[in-house]
């Protein structure tokens, strides 16, 4: 994720949280703070919280990144195996049976 999608992602968090207050107490927070919702202030947030969500639009169809790319960028080594013990080749069976 990238800086301008971070700073997107904290203006659609800042409006999500005054859709909330709106919401369950009638309470437009940016309004009250600058003046009103027909401020010019209070009109720049919004339009600011408005491009936010659209510069976090791209994240919604972003490709996730496989469990294991992401643990080796960790640092972290997987190593998956049986619950019992590490699984052997096949090809030992057959030259097992052979002899």
């Amino acid at each position: 994720m990238n800086t301008i999608q971070r700073i997107g992602l904290a203006l659609v968090i800042i409006g999500a949280i005054n859709w909330g207050l709106i919401g369950l107490f009638q309470f437009d927070l940016v309004a009250a703070i600058f003046g009103g919702q027909d401020a010019a202030f209070s009109r720049v947030i919004y339009t600011l919280v408005g491009i936010g969500a659209l510069c976090c639009l791209p994240l919604l169809f972003a490709p996730q990144a496989d469990e294991e790319n992401r643990g080796a960028a960790r640092g972290r080594n997987l190593a998956y195996s049986t619950e019992f013990a590490e699984e052997n080749d096949p090809t030992e069976f057959n030259n097992d049976k052979e002899n």
